[in-house]
C-alpha cells in the first residue's frame, strides 16, 4: 500500500506560549510532549503519539510526516525519489521525538516531506473496548484528528507526478488553465478514500497555504466558529463550502499567521475513481462554491 496517510506536521511560530493557548485551549489538542522550543501535540482520536509540532522562531512549514504501511516502503520510496532526482537522507530512530527509522525527502517544491513506519502508539481517548463516541471532557473545540495540507509550488505538473509516481497518491480533483492541453494549476491528491490528503496550488516553492483539522460534520464547524468568535481567533473564510471536495469549511490563523482549516464532509474516492477537473475560470466556484468569490487574503498569504 505504501502511503498510508498523514501523520504530522511541523510548523514554525513565533510566539509558543501564544499559540499554546491557541491550539491548546481553542482547538483542545492535547500536549503530549515538550521542550524548551518545542511542542508536541495530538487530537483525541489519533493513535500516534503526536501530530503536530510547534517549534519557536519565525513562521510557516517544516516539514510534514507521512506513516506508511511497511517498513520495507522506505527503501522502495526512497529508490523512487533518488530516480525522480530528489535529494534524500535516511532519519534514525531518536531524529524525531518517538518517532523510528525514515527517510527524508526535498520535493520537487523544495518542501520537506519525512516517510516513517514506526511511531510510539498512544491511543485515542475513548479507547479500543466499547467506546463512547467522543471523551467526556473536551476543550475548545475538541479537533479528534488532522486531516491534509495544502500547500504551494512553481511546477504543479512535476509536483503531481512526484507525489504519484513516488509516494503513490492519485489525482482527485484538478484545475487547468483551458481544457485540451492547458497548464496544471492545482491538484488535490489522495493516499485514502479522502478527496484529499495533500493539495497544491501555483505558487512560490516551499510555502504552507494551511494545513487541517477533520470535524464531524456542519454542525461542528458551526460549532467551532463559535469558539473561534469565543476567543477571538482571526478568521479568513466561512463557515462556507468548497465546490472542490465539497468539504464545509472555515479557514483561520493562528497567532503567528500560520492558516488552520476546519473541514467537515467531502465524499469518498477510490483507486479507480476518474479525476475531476475544473478550468481555472472556475476557481472561485471551485474553492468557495456559495459565495463564488476569492479575497486577495486568501490567495496571497502563505507561511
Amino acid at each position: 500500500m505504501g502511503v498510508m496517510r498523514l501523520g504530522y506536521v511541523h510548523v514554525r511560530v513565533t510566539d509558543l506560549e501564544a499559540s499554546r493557548f491557541h491550539y491548546g485551549e481553542t482547538l483542545g489538542m492535547k500536549v503530549v510532549h515538550e521542550t524548551p522550543n518545542q511542542i508536541y501535540y495530538k487530537g483525541w482520536d489519533e493513535f500516534d503519539h503526536h501530530s503536530v509540532v510547534l517549534e519557536e522562531g519565525g513562521v510557516g512549514l517544516v516539514k510534514l510526516g507521512y506513516k506508511v504501511e511497511k517498513s520495507t516502503d522506505l527503501d522502495a520510496i526512497e529508490n523512487r525519489a533518488q530516480n525522480f532526482g530528489c535529494i534524500t537522507e535516511r532519519m534514525s530512530t531518536g531524529s524525531n521525538v518517538a518517532v523510528g527509522d525514515g527517510v527524508r525527502i526535498v520535493l520537487p517544491s523544495e518542501h520537506v516531506v519525512e516517510l516513517y513506519h514506526e511511531i510510539d502508539y498512544v491511543g485515542t481517548e475513548v479507547g479500543l473496548l466499547n467506546p463512547d463516541p467522543f471523551p467526556r471532557h473536551l476543550v475548545g473545540v475538541g479537533v479528534p484528528r488532522i486531516d491534509h495540507a495544502l500547500i504551494t509550488c512553481e511546477d504543479p505538473a512535476a509536483q503531481e507526478r512526484f507525489f504519484s509516481e513516488v509516494l503513490g497518491f492519485r489525482p482527485v480533483e484538478r484545475v487547468v488553465t483551458e481544457l485540451d492541453d492547458g497548464d496544471l494549476i492545482g491538484s488535490w491528491m489522495s493516499c485514502t478514500n479522502t478527496p484529499h490528503d495533500i493539495a497544491f496550488i501555483k505558487g512560490e516553492n516551499g510555502k504552507l497555504h494551511h494545513f487541517a483539522y477533520n470535524l464531524t460534520d456542519w454542525t461542528a464547524i458551526k460549532h467551532a466558529g463559535g469558539i473561534f468568535a469565543m476567543d477571538d481567533v482571526s478568521v479568513d473564510v466561512g463557515p462556507t463550502q468548497h465546490g472542490i471536495t465539497r468539504g464545509e469549511t472555515i479557514y483561520f490563523f493562528d497567532p503567528s499567521g500560520n492558516r488552520n482549516e476546519v473541514f467537515s464532509g467531502g465524499y469518498q474516492t477510490f483507486a479507480d475513481s476518474p479525476p475531476i477537473t475544473w478550468t481555472a475560470d472556475q476557481l472561485a466556484k471551485g474553492i468557495f462554491y456559495i459565495g463564488r468569490e476569492l479575497n486577495e487574503r486568501f490567495t496571497s498569504i502563505v507561511t
